[in-house]
């Protein structure tokens, strides 16, 4: 768990790094924000998944991402040293999150 939680904050850090709206003060804000984001992702994703159910059915699941997205902000409103500059911004931020972390996992075989 200590690892997946190292994995999820360096893809954090990494993404912050490429310039799109993300912005982590330094690694500590990133361990405190993918702590936060994993908090966020176990507690209101699963009620914005079921609130938005219609229109994610209506969009084949692509609504998803917006979610991701919410969450992610959702996130970053709650940690200080992480900042999302919009909703397309966490979108993405949450999408290239997630495939760095992904990449990550595969790389150092954990799940």
């Amino acid at each position: 768990m200590l690892v997946r939680w190292l994995i999820s904050a360096v893809s954090i850090y990494l993404v912050a790094l490429l310039g799109i709206g993300v912005e982590v003060r330094n690694f500590w804000a990133a361990l405190i924000a993918a702590l936060v984001l994993g908090l966020a992702n176990l507690l209101v994703r699963p009620i914005l998944l079921l609130l938005t159910l219609p229109i994610n059915v209506l969009t084949l699941g692509l609504f998803t991402l917006v979610v991701n997205g919410i969450v992610f902000l959702i996130a970053a409103a709650f940690t200080p040293g992480f900042q999302v500059r919009g909703v397309l911004s966490a979108i993405l931020g949450a999408l290239l999150t997630g495939i760095a972390t992904a990449i990550l996992s595969s790389l150092l075989g954990t799940k």
